[in-house]
């Protein structure tokens, strides 16, 4: 018999907030953090001011090799782990499965490079650990007494859900019983917009900053840039219960693709996509008319919300499920979208709450449920879908049983 999967701790660092309390109220409240970038005028970005790793993981020696999207995972994670109250012994056992992106701070960390000469006298001798995927990991693991299976996945926009949906499957197996999962990114850096607004996926962000994020809207011209970061703690069901640990929701379902179509564009037909949507219904055993909220991928890009509309209409038909699109909220936070918008969706779902859908004046599907107006509403399964660059899908499945 295969074993449930439940969340029992959170950590998260967002510009909405770093408790489920916090989010809910600046959700309510409409407080956003959209400005215009420091580098470019033209973009608009959804930051998170006064951040510093030290005020959730104390001082410790290797912050220096940590980029901003890894500080995040740090604390993140180290929040995670503090808020969850397990023994040292089980803490050595966990597995570390973990989400996160490129540090593509090239100029910020090489300002002075001439003809491709980097060494200088004030190069740190280890500065290539700010570029390896899995530095983040190695802190977690240093700081938290973390000893257990790990991966580090780097799939986009779809690293943290995969992260996330991996731990999931190992703890479902009986490979372990628990494990931190989650991540942290962030694209706010000089080299980073250049980088998207040279691909074209940036929003034209001229106008109100407050403005530019519109996930299916008809007006929408791009995403906005965001940054943070969001870890849980997974772990099965008799364990959590046995300790009398908080469960905020179980996991049910996984489902992960790759379209195999294009290294930037989805897949138009969403055919890649849609079968990761089913195969997160089959494995939790459920029909598309059992899910009542989908937090959507949404970035506000052409093609991603024509997809992921056309797909949405396909799954579910004439009963389309309530959409949110936490995008509009937070902007896209890249190889960490994933999390943060999981711990978003709990605090959804423990307080029955639907956010709207920010900017959404002319949606691009009439056909679908977007939720255009904030709500009181009892979350039963959410299904999240995070889409990335290379056609990375991923999709996940909570259950809300906080009863239990």
């Amino acid at each position: 018999m295969q074993r449930r999967v439940v969340i029992t701790s959170i950590g998260v660092i967002s510009s909405l907030g770093f408790t489920l309390e916090e989010i809910l109220n600046n959700l309510k409240n409409e407080n956003t953090s959209f400005e215009k970038s420091i580098f470019d005028d033209e973009v608009a970005v959804s930051p998170i001011n006064g951040f510093d790793v030290k005020d959730f993981a104390g001082h410790f020696k290797d912050k220096r090799y940590l980029n901003r999207g890894a500080q995040f995972c740090v604390a993140s994670a180290i929040e995670a782990v503090k808020k969850a109250g397990i023994a040292k012994k089980s803490l050595a056992e966990a597995g570390l499965f973990l989400g996160t992106g490129p540090n593509l701070d090239i100029g910020g960390e090489f300002p002075d490079v001439k003809e491709g000469e980097i060494d200088r006298k004030d190069l740190m001798a280890l500065w290539m650990l700010k570029f390896l995927p899995n530095t983040a990991a190695s802190v977690i693991a240093i700081l938290a007494g973390i000893h257990g299976e790990n991966q580090t996945l780097t799939t986009a926009c779809s690293a943290s859900l995969q992260a996330i949906g991996e731990a999931f499957r190992k703890i479902k197996n009986g490979y372990i019983d628990l494990a931190f999962a989650g991540g942290g990114d962030s694209r706010l850096s000089k080299s980073s917009i250049l980088a998207y607004k040279k691909a074209h996926v940036l929003c034209d962000g001229t106008g109100k900053p407050e403005r530019a994020s519109r996930p299916f809207d008809r007006s929408r011209n791009g995403f906005v840039p965001g940054e943070g970061g969001a870890f849980f703690l997974l772990e099965e069901l008799q364990h959590a219960q046995k300790r009398g640990a908080v469960i905020y929701g179980e996991i049910c379902g996984y489902g992960a693709s790759i379209d195999g179509y294009s290294m930037t564009a989805p897949e138009p037909e969403g055919i890649w996509a849609e079968g990761s949507v089913n195969a997160a219904l089959q494995e939790a055993g459920l029909a598309p008319s059992d899910i009542n909220v989908i937090s959507s991928h949404g970035t506000g890009t052409l093609l991603n919300d024509s997809m992921e509309a056309d797909l949405i209409d396909r799954v579910y038909g004439k009963r389309s499920p309530f959409i949110i699109a936490v995008k509009s909220w937070i902007g896209h936070i890249a190889a960490a979208c994933g999390a943060v918008e999981l711990a978003i969706c709990l605090a959804c779902m423990k307080y029955s709450y639907l956010p709207k859908i920010k900017n959404l004046d002319e949606p691009c599907h009439a056909g679908l449920n977007f939720v255009r107006e904030e709500q009181s509403y009892p979350i039963r399964n959410i299904l999240l879908e995070n889409f990335g660059f290379g056609g990375q899908n991923s999709v996940l499945i909570i259950k809300n049983i906080v009863t239990l």
